[in-house]
C-alpha cells in the first residue's frame, strides 16, 4: 500500500461510525427518492434489490459470529474476573436483579406502546415467519446438545448457553484449585482463550466498519420499494426504547436512594463525566478508566466498591443491552402481527441474560447477540437490518445506561453509611492493563 493510499485510509478511520451512518443514511434516502420512493419503475427492481446485497452479507456473518462470541466471552468471563468472597456474591445477586429488572421494563413498555402496529414493514425476502412455542419438556430435552461442535454448527442458542457455562463454571473451579496448589496447569488454555476471544472481537470490528454500507443499502431500497412509511414505526421504537431505558435509569436511583448513603442527586451529578465518555464512545470498557475515577474522587465511594462495580461487575453487566434486545424481539413480532405468549416472551427473558454477559465491554455487539434472542423464538433475523438504520443511536443510549448499572451497583455495595477504605484485593486498573485518565 502506498504512502498515499495508507493516508486515505486512516483518513476515513478517524470519521465516527456515527457520522458514518449519518452520511449513509442522507445518500440512500436521495437515492431512494431517485429510484421512486414507493413508486419504483419495474426496469430498476433487480437495481433496487442488489442494494441490500451488502447488508444481507453482514447479517450473515453476525449469524455466524454469534455463537462463538457468546461461548468464547462466557468462558473468557468466569476465567478472567476476579470475584472475591462474600462480597462478590452480593455483586452477582444485584447484577442479576438489575438484568432482570431490566428487561421485564422493556417487555412491558413494549407491550404497552406496541411499537411494531404503527406501521407496515413487508417482509424481507426469503423471511421465514414460523415463531418457536415454549414447550418445557421438548426445551429440556433439546437443551442437551449431541455433540458438542453441533450448536456451533446449528446456532442453537439454548444448547450453546449449557455448553458454555458448564465449562465456564468448571474451569474457574479448576483454575482456583490450582491456585490453591501453585500450579499454572490453566494459564495455556486460558491464553488460548483469550486469544480466540480477540480474534473474535476484532473480526467483529471489521464487520461492524461495513455496517454504514449496510444501512446505505437497506435504507436506499427500502425508501425505493415502500417510501418512507416503514420508518413510523422504527421511530415509534425508538421512543418506547428511550423511555424504558429513562424507567431503568429511574429503578437504578430509586435503589441508590434506598440502599446507600450515596443521594441520586451526588450520583447523576458526580457520574456525569462516565454518562457522556459512554454516550460519545458507545464502549463501557473505554469508559471503565473514567467510571472507575469518578466513582472514587466524585462520589466518594470506596476502592473496593468502585473496582467490583466498575471492573468486575462491567464483565457481567450489560442492562442497557438487554433491556434493547428484549423490545427489538417484541417489536419484530408486533411487525410481523405475531402474538408472542407469555412463555416466549420468558424465553426471551433467559436469553437476553446470558446474551448480554457476552456483549458487556464490547461495541455493537448487541447486533450479534440478538441474532441468538430472535433465534430462541423463531423470529426471523433479516429485520435486524432495520433496525441496523437506528441502532448506531440507541446503542449509545443503551450503553450509557450500562455504565449507570454499573455505577449503581459500586453505590449499593458501598453500602447504607459511608465507611473508611478496607483493604479489599479486587482488580485495580493497572491489574487490567488500562492507565487512568487525568
Amino acid at each position: 500500500m502506498s504512502e498515499a493510499q495508507s493516508q486515505a485510509s486512516r483518513w476515513w478511520q478517524r470519521i465516527p461510525l456515527y457520522l458514518q451512518i449519518a452520511i449513509a443514511l442522507i445518500l440512500a434516502v436521495a437515492i431512494g427518492v431517485s429510484l421512486g420512493a414507493g413508486k419504483p419503475d419495474p426496469a430498476n427492481i433487480a437495481l433496487i434489490n442488489n442494494l441490500a446485497v451488502p447488508c444481507d452479507l453482514v447479517l450473515k456473518v453476525l449469524r455466524a459470529l454469534a455463537t462463538p462470541l457468546i461461548l468464547l466471552a462466557v468462558l473468557h468471563t468466569f476465567l478472567t474476573a476476579s470475584i472475591p468472597g462474600t462480597a462478590g456474591r452480593r455483586l452477582l445477586i444485584l447484577l442479576l436483579t438489575n438484568t432482570v429488572a431490566a428487561i421485564l421494563i422493556g417487555l412491558l413498555v413494549a407491550n404497552i406502546l406496541q411499537p411494531g402496529v404503527w406501521g407496515q414493514i413487508k417482509a424481507p425476502a426469503g423471511t421465514t415467519e414460523s415463531l418457536t412455542k415454549l414447550d418445557p419438556w421438548s426445551l429440556l430435552q433439546n437443551s442437551v446438545p449431541g455433540s458438542i461442535l453441533q450448536p456451533l454448527v446449528d446456532n442453537n442458542v439454548i444448547q450453546i448457553i449449557i455448553i458454555a457455562l458448564s465449562f465456564g463454571i468448571v474451569l474457574r473451579a479448576l483454575k482456583a484449585e490450582q491456585i490453591a496448589q501453585n500450579r499454572t496447569d490453566y494459564l495455556p488454555l486460558e491464553q488460548v482463550i483469550t486469544t480466540l476471544f480477540d480474534a473474535v472481537v476484532r473480526i467483529l470490528e471489521w464487520v461492524i466498519a461495513l455496517v454504514p454500507l449496510a444501512v446505505f443499502g437497506i435504507v436506499a431500497k427500502t425508501v425505493a420499494l415502500q417510501g418512507f412509511s416503514p420508518f413510523k414505526s422504527l421511530g415509534v421504537f425508538i421512543i418506547a426504547v428511550l423511555v424504558a431505558l429513562f424507567l431503568q435509569a429511574c429503578y437504578y436511583l430509586i435503589r441508590i436512594q434506598f440502599g446507600s448513603w450515596v443521594s441520586p442527586k451526588r450520583f447523576l451529578m458526580g457520574g456525569s463525566d462516565a454518562f457522556l465518555m459512554a454516550f460519545s464512545t458507545s464502549s463501557s470498557t473505554v469508559t471503565m478508566p473514567i467510571t472507575f475515577r469518578v466513582l472514587q474522587e466524585k462520589i466518594g465511594l470506596r476502592e473496593s466498591s468502585a473496582s467490583l462495580g466498575a471492573l468486575v461487575g462491567s464483565n457481567f453487566n450489560n442492562d442497557g443491552t438487554a433491556l434493547y434486545e428484549a423490545m427489538a424481539a417484541l417489536f419484530i413480532a408486533q411487525v410481523l402481527g405475531q402474538h408472542l405468549a407469555l412463555g416466549q416472551q420468558f424465553l426471551i427473558v433467559l436469553t437476553s441474560i446470558v446474551a448480554s454477559v457476552g456483549a458487556a465491554g464490547i461495541p455493537n455487539a448487541g447486533l450479534v447477540t440478538m441474532t441468538l434472542v430472535f433465534s430462541s423464538v423463531g423470529l426471523p433475523t433479516e429485520y435486524i437490518a432495520l433496525l441496523i438504520t437506528v441502532d448506531w443511536f440507541l446503542d449509545r443510549c443503551r450503553t450509557a445506561l450500562n455504565v449507570m448499572g454499573d455505577m449503581t451497583v459500586s453505590a449499593l455495595l458501598d453500602g447504607k453509611q459511608k465507611k473508611p477504605e478496607v483493604e479489599i484485593i479486587v482488580p485495580t486498573l493497572e491489574s487490567k492493563g488500562w492507565e487512568t485518565v487525568d
